[in-house]
């Protein structure tokens, strides 16, 4: 059957849009993709509304972020029942349920929740939260990112050793910051970018260090 010029135009124009939507979800998922702050933990580095660039070449090639790296990674149970200072991980229940249900949450992205932090410790750094100050192995943190006079404390993990393959990761505004002191350690499958640019408001454009 002989297909006319107006089908055969409306197809190609078909496959060129389904090749562009499937070269943005590619770019999205192992390069790089935009995101909004939504909360005001990271203050005052970054506050709310304000547009980034996320980097995902870390997970893409399962990389361990640095020291003062800002991450975002999916929301864990914040709800933490025991505490094990010995295995000071966070605890992730939900599970989609089926292919499209799993494309839907990791890869579109749709109903899923995620926090932004900063890399405070790495596998196996022994991590000590005492005094209103932070110890890495055994080394007070030097934290200029900190707005005067912030403090830093914990009720819940305060004195333990990162697990192999998780990072302890924290907000700069650590009064109002649910992070890794609340519920654990990140797994680094976990992770999902790095922030390295923001694109708004235009006044602050530029790369976030």
């Amino acid at each position: 059957m002989q297909i006319n010029e107006k089908t055969k135009e409306i197809l190609e124009w078909g496959y060129c849009i389904i090749i562009a939507l499937v070269l943005a979800l590619l770019i999205k998922y192992f390069i790089g993709t935009p995101t909004v702050v939504q909360m005001e933990s990271m203050k005052p580095t970054l506050i709310e509304n304000q547009r980034l660039i996320l980097s995902r070449m870390g997970r893409t090639f399962k990389q361990i972020p640095d020291y003062e790296d800002i991450i975002t990674f999916e929301a864990p149970n914040v709800n933490v029942t025991t505490v094990d200072q010995k295995n000071p991980v966070a605890h992730y229940d939900y599970k989609p349920k089926g292919l499209w249900q799993n494309f839907k949450y990791y890869v579109l992205e749709i109903g899923k929740k995620s926090f932004i932090k900063r890399v405070v410790g790495r596998p196996n750094d022994h991590i000590e939260i005492k005094d209103g100050k932070v110890y890495r192995n055994e080394q007070e943190l030097d934290e200029p990112y900190l707005q005067p006079g912030v403090t830093t404390k914990s009720s819940v993990y305060n004195d333990f050793v990162v697990p192999e393959g998780y990072v302890f990761a924290m907000g700069d505004n650590r009064g109002f910051s649910s992070d890794c002191r609340d519920f654990g350690c990140i797994p680094l499958e976990k992770i999902e970018g790095k922030v390295i640019l923001r694109i708004w408001p235009i006044t602050q454009f530029g790369v976030i260090r």
